[in-house]
């Protein structure tokens, strides 16, 4: 069993609990205070060209690296990026990487796009995202079927969330649907957790012309982000790069004037 189907099967106990706890407790997520809030396009934050194009990610530990940062608050991070990120991802798992829902709605206040980045196997946990004030939810072609993916991607859409689609490999890309938004490569391997840049630069030809390209994982220097923008993509998913460090609000600040300066 790789680390991608450890994640699976305890993410398949994990919500069938949450919708039993939901059901036994009469909480119904339609009717929660987020879910008639309008949504913020990352779509339109990727066009902005007085924003970075950088999707910035909070996020406390991973199953790769353990403990990444478990100190810096949801609050005072997120806050940091708003100011020149194109938008916030959260993770909200927390068995593997020390998230909660609730972080989504600590950073909620941020005038930014949220993405809830979770291993979405159930329409709950759509519905579960437009509950807690997410804007954009991520499928990972590698745990989806081709219909599971055109399933959720159409309910989001209905709930007036944006869909990134996560695709690995040129045979991913056959999970791409009209009601996918964004098309994002990641560069780590998820089931050995490999990371290799150039992963996104092979397929980017590949990518229908209409789904915004946005590079996921790897990207720890300003000169990757050159290179990717001169490739065509329009987003940079830049997570333990700024998590890292022990102040990653100043790391996210360093790495956007030395961005900026590159771009002029």
């Amino acid at each position: 069993m790789n680390i991608l189907d450890t994640i699976i099967a305890h993410k398949r106990v994990e919500v069938q609990l949450r919708k039993e706890q939901a059901s036994n407790q009469n909480i119904v997520l339609e009717k929660q205070p987020y879910f008639e809030r309008p949504t913020i396009s990352l779509r339109e934050f990727l066009l902005y060209s007085a924003r970075t194009g950088i999707i910035a990610e909070y996020k406390r530990k991973s199953p790769s690296k353990g403990i990444i940062n478990d100190r810096a608050t949801v609050k005072e991070v997120t806050e940091a990026y708003a100011q020149f990120a194109s938008g916030i991802s959260i993770l909200t798992d927390e068995e593997f990487f020390g998230g909660t829902m609730n972080d989504v709605q600590s950073a909620r206040h941020n005038n930014i796009p949220i993405l809830r980045k979770d291993f979405m196997i159930d329409e709950f946990q759509i519905i579960e995202a437009k509950a807690i004030g997410a804007d954009v939810i991520l499928l990972i072609a590698a745990c989806l079927s081709v219909q599971e993916v055109k399933q959720f991607a159409n309910l989001a859409k209905k709930l007036g969330l944006e869909v990134l689609l996560e695709v690995h490999n040129e045979e991913e890309l056959g999970h791409v649907c009209d009601a996918v938004d964004f098309v994002g490569v990641n560069n780590r391997n998820l089931k050995t957790f490999e990371v290799n840049i150039e992963t996104s630069l092979k397929l980017f030809d590949k990518i229908p012309s209409e789904k915004f390209a946005i590079a996921e994982s790897g990207i720890s220097e300003t000169d990757s982000i050159v290179t990717l923008r001169k490739a065509g993509f329009k987003g940079f998913l830049i997570g333990e790069n700024f998590m890292k460090e022990a102040d990653p609000a100043i790391a996210f600040a360093r790495f956007v004037t030395e961005l900026n300066a590159k771009l002029v």
